[in-house]
């Protein structure tokens, strides 16, 4: 294992982050603002409570096959980039870098700006600021991207703090929920037009409820930061999925018990209902206070990790070399993480986010698949290597995974076939990038 060793050490970055900071790191990267309003979107699909909350533990399961497989991954590869350097080591250059150039233009930038627009038009309701979304949107990912650039303690201490927060509210919600709503109806809608069996509305359903379950990966990304990655990352993994796994499934639960699976499907705000029926419109507005700090503890997480792939296809001379720049007092890759910003922004202004998150799933489930499979190359590549975790149940819990992220890219591709097209051409797009980049290098070192 000399030479991810090597790479461990070779970047610059210091390494301040511990087990609490990797666990809400995780947290972090998955609960974003989705969860408010997913349940609803899930009920258009199953049409009972029964199959509703179903789905959430059986996203949750994959999730958890997830976690086995990057914690161990997180053992096996402590480098800085996380699934990048998963992807480069297991296939090499080309892979990686195309996950990095889907990162950069859809994945995480496509996201952020959403969620930004999201936060923007929360926050604008509850102080109305005489100023449009974009402009409260661009700014507040500006100001995210000072602080990071500041030092990875400053950003991971911010993004803690509001995962903290976003757990207290989301906890709030289930609590006021259960106590203090009543039980919504409880007699199913009919089947769903277009869902020809149970299973194919299961296999719908299955479609947002891994998106909101996405994002585990990320803590990955500043693996070079962690004083223990080894150790720290593998178990913030397993914790932070199974307490998403606790939250989402208590959601979705006190969803339909107050809303009813009619109730909830027909709903467009399905979190401001349940707190409006079980607190009235204190309720309502304390659940949008969540939703807000929901999307900011969202927006950190992001600014916080994803520039550490860019910073990591730098330094394998993938992408511009000052994007491989650390500062020589925050010890932060302060290019990457303002070429994170400002993508992230111009995207927001652009309002092009809702397209380009439609693109989300079928691209980045490729490469969650991909990850899974790089488990087993790693295994038959280096049978001897001793490592602090190994995935329990593997071959079959990896399978799984594998598996799960095939059907989730065969069900979106089905449902959305255009919007599936558009995320490969511009993925493909990668490919001319990266042979120009790998030509570049040829020729330096000539």
């Amino acid at each position: 294992m000399n030479e991810p060793a090597a790479r461990v050490e070779s970047h610059g970055l210091a390494r301040r982050l511990g087990l609490f900071d990797a666990t809400m790191l995780v947290m972090g990267g998955i609960i974003g603002s989705g969860i408010f309003v997913t349940p609803a979107e899930v009920a258009r699909h199953v049409d009972t409570p029964l199959l509703i909350v179903g789905v959430w533990v059986l996203g949750g399961i994959v999730a958890l096959a997830a976690s086995f497989v990057y914690a161990e991954l997180a053992a096996r590869r402590p480098a800085v980039g996380g699934q990048y350097a998963y992807l480069r080591d297991a296939y090499g250059p080309m892979p990686a870098f195309l996950y990095g150039w889907a990162l950069l233009l859809v994945i995480q930038s496509g996201g952020m700006a959403a969620v930004a627009i999201t936060f923007a038009r929360y926050f604008g309701n509850l102080v109305h600021l005489p100023v449009g979304d974009n402009v409260v949107a661009v700014s507040v990912l500006g100001l995210l991207t000072l602080i990071n650039c500041m030092g990875v303690r400053s950003g991971s201490n911010v993004q803690s703090a509001l995962m903290v927060l976003k757990i207290g509210a989301i906890s709030a919600l289930v609590l006021a929920g259960l106590l203090f709503a009543p039980a919504g109806g409880t007699q199913p809608q009919s089947m769903i037009s277009g869902s020809v069996s149970t299973l194919a509305a299961v296999g719908a359903a299955m479609t947002p409820v891994m998106f909101s379950y996405g994002g585990w990966q990320t803590s990955s990304f500043v693996a070079g930061e962690m004083r223990n990655p080894q150790r720290d990352l593998a178990r913030g993994l397993l914790f932070g999925v199974m307490g998403v796994v606790v939250l989402y499934t208590s959601v979705a639960f006190v969803c339909a018990h107050a809303l009813g699976a009619a109730g909830l499907a027909a709903s467009k705000t399905p979190a401001s209902d349940v707190m409006n029926l079980a607190l009235g419109e204190k309720g309502a507005t304390f659940i949008a206070i969540g939703i807000a700090i929901s999307a900011l503890g969202f927006l950190s997480q992001g600014m916080l990790t994803a520039p550490r792939v860019y910073f990591a296809m730098a330094e394998d001379g993938l992408f511009f070399r000052s994007v491989a720049q650390v500062n020589a007092r925050t010890h932060v890759p302060v290019v990457a993480i303002a070429l994170q910003g400002v993508a992230a922004a111009v995207i927001a202004v652009s309002g092009t986010f809702g397209q380009i998150l439609s693109y989300v799933v079928s691209v980045d489930f490729i490469f969650f698949g991909l990850t899974g499979v790089a488990l087993f190359v790693f295994r038959r590549r280096e049978p001897e290597q001793v490592i602090t975790f190994k995935a329990p149940l593997h071959p079959l819990s990896t399978g799984l995974y594998v598996a799960a992220c095939a059907l989730t890219v065969v069900a979106t591709v089905w449902n959305s076939p255009w919007n599936s097209l558009i995320g490969y051409a511009i993925l493909l797009a990668g490919v001319p990038a990266c042979l120009y980049w790998q030509r570049k290098n040829r020729t330096a070192a000539a």
